[in-house]
């Protein structure tokens, strides 16, 4: 059916190339192929018919940071953010790329403000744990593993393993 809709979202472009939920359509059918470039092309295209939509910014952001674009990918999560300061997906999309570009205290007030937005959502804590072992602050790193070993011990454990933290012991 996805090849389909393709089709179908094809001609409504031949017939109106600038409508946004088309162009989303595809953009998403392409990065779902991991089409990155393409996608990237459709959102760009939604991006400049709506650019007062958050989404459309994150969107372009999020495949971005798939093509490790980390400048590009910023821009558009700060202006994402710029728009809606509580998109969640914004804040952690934008801590992805300051930690590729080992930009790590940035990186931490971006995943807090997640963290913040979505409490128990593992990822942004995930993430700071490494982000606070990369700065050589593993005390930080285990506290956010304590923490994340009261709603999600399985994430815990995994870092646990990844880092070789104890928790049972001060570091």
């Amino acid at each position: 059916m996805r090849s389909k809709a393709h089709a179908v979202f094809q001609d409504i472009l031949e017939i109106h190339p600038q409508d946004v939920l088309a162009l989303n359509s595809l953009g998403f059918n392409e990065l779902n192929d991991r089409h990155l470039v393409q996608a990237l092309g459709f959102f760009e295209r939604a991006l400049v018919l709506t650019p007062t939509l958050a989404n459309a910014h994150f969107n372009v952001g999020f495949v971005c940071e798939e093509l490790g674009r980390s400048q590009e990918a910023e821009h558009a999560f700060r202006a994402a953010i710029q728009i809606d300061e509580k998109m969640d997906r914004a804040w952690y999309g934008l801590g992805l790329v300051l930690v590729r570009q080992r930009r790590f205290e940035e990186s931490l007030v971006a995943f807090k403000r997640n963290t913040e937005l979505q409490s128990m959502s593992p990822y942004a804590w995930y993430q700071m744990a490494r982000v606070h072992m990369e700065m050589q602050a593993p005390e930080k790193a285990l506290e956010v593993i304590r923490h994340l070993n009261g709603f999600e011990p399985k994430v815990a454990a995994q870092l646990v393993r990844e880092t070789g933290l104890n928790l049972d012991r001060p570091v």
